[in-house]
Formats: C-alpha cells, structure tokens, sequence
C-alpha cells in the first residue's frame, strides 16, 4: 500500500511538472511542432484595466530570457492563446494592428502590410471568439506562419519569417502590450 501511494504521489507530482498554469489554463511544457519539439519558454496573463483577456504561453525550440535571442533564434516557434473574456475579431486584429504598430516604423510597417491584411482577414472571417478559445500561431519554417481556432486550420500560410518575428515583437518589443507579460514569456517570473 505504501509503495502504491508513494507512486501515485510520485506520478501527481510529474503530471504536476508537465503544465504551466495560467489563471486555470493549463499549457503542456513541450510539444511537438513541425519535425520537431518545441518548450514552453515562458507564459503570462495578459490583463486590460482589471479584466482577465487571454492566458498565453510561449514556444522555442530551447529556452531564452533574451527577447532579441528570442527573435532572432531559428527553428518553429508558437505563441498560444486562451481567452478568458468574449471578444469580437474586429477587437483582437485592432490589438494586434496597434501592437505591430507600436514596434516598427512607417516603413517597416508597409512592407508588413499585406501579410498583416491576409491574417487580419482570416481572423475577420471568424467573427468573435468566446471565453475559452484557443488561438494559435505557429511559425514553421518549411510554409510560413500559421493560424490555428480551437484546433482548425485558418486561412493560408503566411510566407516571411520577418512577419512571425513582427507578429512577436507585440509582446516582445521595444513597447511591448504589457510589461509582466514580456517578462513572463521570457521566463522571468512565474
């Protein structure tokens, strides 16, 4: 009996070691991405006011405190996102246009634009997204940055690593959305 409960204990503990937590959402610590593994490098609440708006966690292929390793570092990278409140997609792509916006210049943004239009649209296209939606973007090197909702494929690939590094830079930027949250992503505070 002792040895069944000290392995049952041994066994909570592991499953324990295998998630972060984020305000009830649970982000597995490594997953598989493309050919190969990705670790959760860090994960942050990000909050507006007082309201909870999305738990989200961070994937690399090794773990960096480092937001201009981060960017720069090769190989697939996710960004993954749980709702905490009802949005509209209008509501979600005007935070991600401003984020961008916010990290690059007038310039560096033209040469954004496009692909910006082509993941703006894709998420328009969904319409609104409930307490409890995931939201992914991967980048893999071999097709360009995808977007997956609750599972589901959206859209074409967007081709440009410069695009997923932009699309990082809202949370890892110079200004990034909220400083706890590029401090969390980064593994700096739990």
């Amino acid at each position: 009996m002792k040895r069944l409960l000290m392995a049952v204990t041994a066994a909570l503990f592991c499953q324990l070691t295998l998630a972060v937590e984020v305000a009830g959402v649970k982000f597995d610590d490594q997953t598989r991405l493309g050919n190969g593994e990705v670790v959760v490098n860090g994960a942050g609440l990000r909050k507006k006011a007082f309201f909870k708006v999305y738990a989200m966690a961070l994937y690399l292929p090794e773990k960096s405190g480092d937001a201009a390793a981060v960017l720069a570092a090769k190989g697939a990278k996710r960004i993954s996102i749980t709702l905490l409140r009802d949005l509209t997609a209008k509501q979600f792509v005007e935070a991600l246009q401003e984020g961008m916006a916010n990290n690059h210049s007038e310039a560096e943004m033209a040469g954004l634009k496009d692909r910006l239009k082509q993941l703006s649209d894709t998420m328009l296209a969904i319409g609104e997204a409930k307490t409890g939606t995931s939201i992914v973007i991967d980048w893999l090197p071999d097709s360009g940055t995808r977007l997956a909702v609750n599972g589901q494929m959206k859209g074409k690939d967007i081709a440009g690593e410069d695009f997923y590094q932009a699309l990082l830079q809202i949370w890892l930027g110079k200004q990034p959305v909220q400083d706890d949250l590029k401090q969390a992503l980064l593994g700096k505070v739990s």
